[in-house]
């Protein structure tokens, strides 16, 4: 219960839940959602942009690229050496013999027991927060971290960026084929600001207005994605390798660059599925721990760069987190407010 008073008291910053709580053609969005969207021509920002492939291929042909480069640092491996875990934790402390650059904290749960398989979202490696499908590379002392965790600070953190992804993946495979959408950004994930958000490129101009029913597509596929339980995993490349990966989209292959410049010529990546960006992490360790209150309310117009897009907005909850209703319906309200993480220098409009 610790666990889930620090995250109500996190959310309470910013919506003081403890003193407010005492058909139509489918033009845009895929046939296999069920909510319809109205019907609209395409603009001319898109059809000055000739793009060949479409999204899914996009991903797969992105997907392949990760995999090969993943199976070519792992045969750099010489040979297996065992490290030296320490663990410290619940039900006891331990001490693991693992595979050095291949072993993760997952593995180290698998030893563990079933209860740190389940709640385990993040790991501590030697004071360190890492991922739990990150490999280890050292003797090193493990702690395992989870939600209802005393101070879940750093979770909770972990848990609104890897919302930020899903909801990326979400908005990506929502459109048909004929609607190439281009993942600009997601801010920094901030617990307080009362959402986690992606800024998105749909080649619309702000034609689009989506409805209710509309927005509740999107979450739909996350929670969908939650069932799948799908592992995030963290791959660090050359900066050659993202701008290949990231070749179909002008965001990404302008931000690398400087991305690299900055850490060492690398670009740390994640994929989840077959949904593959580009984020320093860490992540929570699967999209299982995404729970059923999950809600996209809004799609903010904005502009990045003189260039219009729409701000997705969410809120949810970890999986076996709960909250009544009104409780989180007032979530609700404060994430449909424009987030203006990382637009001081764009310019926002009416919201959708």
């Amino acid at each position: 219960m610790l666990g889930f008073r620090s995250i109500a008291r996190e959310f309470s910053v910013y919506c003081n839940i403890a003193e407010k709580c005492v058909g139509v053609e489918n033009k845009l969005i895929r046939n296999k959602v069920w909510f319809p969207i109205q019907s609209r021509s395409l603009s001319v920002h898109q059809s000055q942009i000739d793009y060949h492939l479409t999204n899914e291929e996009v991903r797969r042909k992105r997907s392949a690229l990760f995999d090969a480069e993943l199976k070519r640092q792992q045969d750099l491996i010489p040979r297996i050496e065992k490290i030296e875990v320490q663990y410290e934790g619940q039900p006891e402390n331990a001490t693991l013999y693992l595979n050095k650059d291949l072993s993760t904290p997952f593995n180290a749960c698998q030893h563990l027991g079933d209860m740190l398989i389940d709640r385990s979202a993040l790991a501590l490696v030697n004071d360190q927060l890492w991922d739990l499908n990150r490999p280890l590379v050292e003797d090193c002392t493990l702690k395992l971290l989870h939600f209802h965790d005393d101070k879940p600070f750093h979770v909770n953190r972990a848990f609104w960026r890897s919302c930020s992804f899903l909801l990326s993946a979400a908005i990506e495979r929502a459109f048909k084929d004929d609607i190439f959408v281009e993942q600009h950004s997601f801010p920094a994930p901030n617990v307080a600001s009362g959402s986690f958000v992606a800024d998105v490129d749909i080649k619309c101009n702000h034609d689009w207005n989506p409805t209710k029913q509309e927005m509740m597509v999107f979450s739909s596929i996350m929670h969908k994605m939650a069932e799948e339980d799908l592992k995030f995993e963290r791959l660090v490349v050359d900066k050659e390798v993202a701008k290949e990966m990231f070749k179909h989209n002008q965001y990404k292959s302008n931000q690398i660059p400087n991305i690299a410049e900055n850490n060492g010529n690398k670009v740390i990546l994640y994929r989840v599925g077959d949904h593959i960006d580009i984020s320093r992490g860490p992540m929570v360790g699967s999209s299982k721990f995404l729970g059923r209150r999950c809600t996209i309310p809004v799609a903010h117009k904005i502009f990045h760069n003189e260039v219009p897009m729409y701000r997705f907005q969410g809120v949810a909850l970890p999986k076996e987190m709960y909250l009544n209703h009104l409780a989180f319906s007032i979530l609700e309200e404060r994430a449909s407010r424009l987030n203006n993480a990382g637009l001081i220098t764009t310019k926002p409009i009416s919201p959708a």
